[in-house]
């Protein structure tokens, strides 16, 4: 029995996804053999719309359309694709057997990144499809480098929640949503017990280390659709969409009681850590011409009250 072997170059290339649009089935079927030959990973549409409900639905390096359609042309598909942001770029070479410099350019314009001619030879055409790995490749790289520019931008470092830029951009802007949609809104600070005493006694590495799992702790006692910004120091918010403050209260028992339950382990014997909760919002419908600095400012009146009780507890404090 003779194994097949399949090229490095070949081999390196199966990732790389191509959507081909042609309404002629016989030449849909030669192209895909050739791609395929080539090491791509094909799928087919026979017209624009179904080429962007496939999209859509995956996720395509590459795109080889048809000018001449039915229902949807590669013009007008080209054009379609560039007018909606996806999830990546899609290097687009259009095939047509108009060859005068007016199509050309048209193609062009439509938003194609490439234009053959029929019949096509298979050379040229891997020769550019090479080419359009290069570019998507670039695209992508630098589309991940930037959102994860974005990401460290918004991130505190010590302990992966966001950080006080995100918080101060970001809750106007879930106040302003919900006053507008009449939705509820509460917010949760909290405040680490004693942290001074721990960074003293325990060592400053150590009270990084307390933070850090004082956040993982916020992040596994919340809901997917909460989100915990760092305040600063050992004092972080909790963001609780569609939530009133009576219920918000409820969450911010459920987390004092997590925190309290669990020895921080990091140390020998484990960490006794608690914190103190101050807990802020509207038991009906965020009113309009609400504020981030008056929410907040609720939030740390309870935050007091709560270190003033003897600390290890909660308090609400409704908006008016």
């Amino acid at each position: 029995m003779t194994e097949s072997v399949v090229s490095p170059s070949a081999a390196a290339q199966e990732a790389w996804r191509i959507l081909l649009v042609d309404d002629e089935p016989t030449q849909r079927l030669i192209m895909a053999r050739l791609l395929k030959r080539a090491g791509y990973s094909v799928e087919v549409a026979g017209n624009g719309k179904e080429a962007l409900a496939k999209i859509a639905a995956g996720d395509f390096h590459l795109m080889i359309t048809d000018w001449e359609m039915p229902e949807m042309d590669g013009i007008a598909l080209c054009r379609e694709l560039r007018a909606a942001p996806g999830k990546g770029y899609i290097y687009t070479i259009l095939l047509t057997a108009r060859d005068a410099i007016e199509h050309v350019v048209t193609g062009l314009q439509s938003g194609a990144d490439d234009y053959l001619t029929k019949p096509v030879i298979e050379p040229e055409l891997i020769a550019r499809l090479s080419t359009g790995r290069r570019i998507v490749t670039l695209e992508r790289s630098l589309r991940t480098a930037n959102e994860e520019t974005r990401r460290l931008s918004i991130t505190d470092p010590l302990t992966g929640a966001f950080n006080r830029r995100y918080l101060t951009e970001q809750l106007p802007h879930e106040i302003e949503r919900a006053a507008r949609y009449g939705r509820h809104l509460a917010t949760v600070m909290c405040d680490v017990d004693h942290f001074k005493r721990i960074n003293d006694t325990q060592g400053h590495l150590i009270g990084d280390e307390v933070l850090k799992w004082f956040c993982g702790q916020l992040h596994a006692g919340v809901r997917s659709s909460d989100w915990v910004a760092r305040y600063g120091g050992e004092e972080f918010l909790i963001v609780l969409p569609e939530t009133n403050v009576a219920n918000a209260a409820i969450a911010a028992e459920h987390l004092r009681t997590r925190v309290a339950a669990t020895p921080f382990p990091g140390v020998t014997g484990g960490l006794a850590v608690t914190a103190s909760f101050g807990v802020a919002g509207w038991q009906n419908n965020v009113p309009k011409g609400s504020t981030f600095d008056a929410l907040v400012a609720r939030c740390d009146e309870g935050v007091y009250a709560s270190k003033a009780a003897g600390r290890n507890c909660i308090t609400a404090r409704p908006m008016d």
